[in-house]
């Protein structure tokens, strides 16, 4: 039997407690329980920038880590070959802009003693400033290919905890391949919804959820909707519920949970104005007859009559 949450509990507990309970038929809240599923509130994934070896890997799953801390190192020695080819390269202009720079000054002083051409001079100048923008394109280069060694670091995007590592150290990776998912938000509550159920649940309602590990429902911990999908896949509404406490549960771990699925007429009395004989339960009516009795759910001190009582009656107590 399904045990529900205590609601409204003095509406559905008579006036006349002790002695004699008039029945009555009452609209409660409907509940339904469900099989919720544990998920991260977003999946962040952490991707190679470049190719090349994984040289370092500095987490394993279930490891928490901070927004933009280095996860991984990737190297390509490529890349290190063509920063030395260009060192060189960069050497070999050096010396012909300095030379070039020698025949520019020396030109420019013929010119000045008489004994050159402006010609010359010109020409030593644009020789001069060809080496010079030579020079600074093979720097610009340098540069790229330092900054592409630089992004062999492989970032958290987000803060979180790590789900999945699906590389290891020595593995050739591709730019854009995954290194790691990383959730973040926490974790929410993931429950799917029969569609005619899911039009009575909406965004900031309250419902129940049983502890870790339990089966029944019997429970007081309370999440809160965060979204309902406007989105039918097979019939059923998916809706996300924040919960304290989801952090050390493991990423697709289920529990119950009771949503609100509207209202419905029913009799409540006291569970102490019932009585057991022979596994049947029975209720003393005030002209002194007893009958016999269907009870169903519980909720608090009251429990359903589902049929032997009608509204009108009074039942005495013990």
């Amino acid at each position: 039997m399904v045990r529900l949450p205590m609601l409204a509990l003095v509406a559905l507990i008579p006036s006349a407690f002790a002695g004699e309970i008039p029945v009555e038929r009452r609209p409660v809240e409907d509940y339904k329980a469900v099989v919720a599923t544990v998920e991260p509130g977003r999946l962040l994934t952490a991707r190679a920038r470049i190719g090349g070896i994984v040289e370092q890997l500095k987490i394993k799953e279930g490891q928490t880590v901070a927004a933009g801390a280095e996860i991984a190192l990737i190297g390509d020695q490529k890349l290190q070959l063509q920063v030395r080819g260009l060192d060189q390269r960069i050497k070999s202009q050096q010396a012909q802009r300095d030379q070039a720079r020698a025949d520019a000054e020396r030109y420019q002083e013929l010119v000045r003693r008489g004994a050159g051409t402006q010609t010359q001079a010109d020409q030593s100048r644009t020789a001069l400033d060809v080496a010079e923008r030579v020079l600074s394109a093979l720097n610009a280069d340098r540069d790229v290919l330092l900054q592409q060694m630089s992004e062999g670091g492989v970032l958290a995007p987000g803060k979180g905890r790590i789900i999945t590592v699906p590389v290891v150290e020595g593995q050739v990776v591709m730019p854009g391949e995954t290194v790691a998912t990383i959730a973040v938000d926490g974790m929410i509550l993931r429950l799917q919804l029969p569609e005619r159920h899911a039009r009575f649940l909406r965004a900031g309602d309250t419902v129940t959820i049983a502890g870790r590990g339990e089966t029944d429902s019997n429970a007081t911990q309370k999440g809160t909707v965060r979204i309902v999908y406007p989105d039918v896949q097979g019939g059923r509404v998916i809706a996300d519920v924040d919960v304290a406490g989801l952090a050390d549960y493991f990423i697709g771990e289920r529990t119950r949970v009771l949503v609100p699925t509207g209202q419905r007429p029913a009799i409540f009395i006291p569970k102490a104005a019932l009585s057991v004989r022979a596994g049947v339960w029975f209720a003393r009516l005030k002209n002194g007859t007893e009958v016999a009795v269907q009870p169903g759910e519980t909720r608090g001190i009251n429990i359903e009559i589902l049929s032997g009582l009608n509204a009108g009656d009074v039942v005495v107590t013990p």
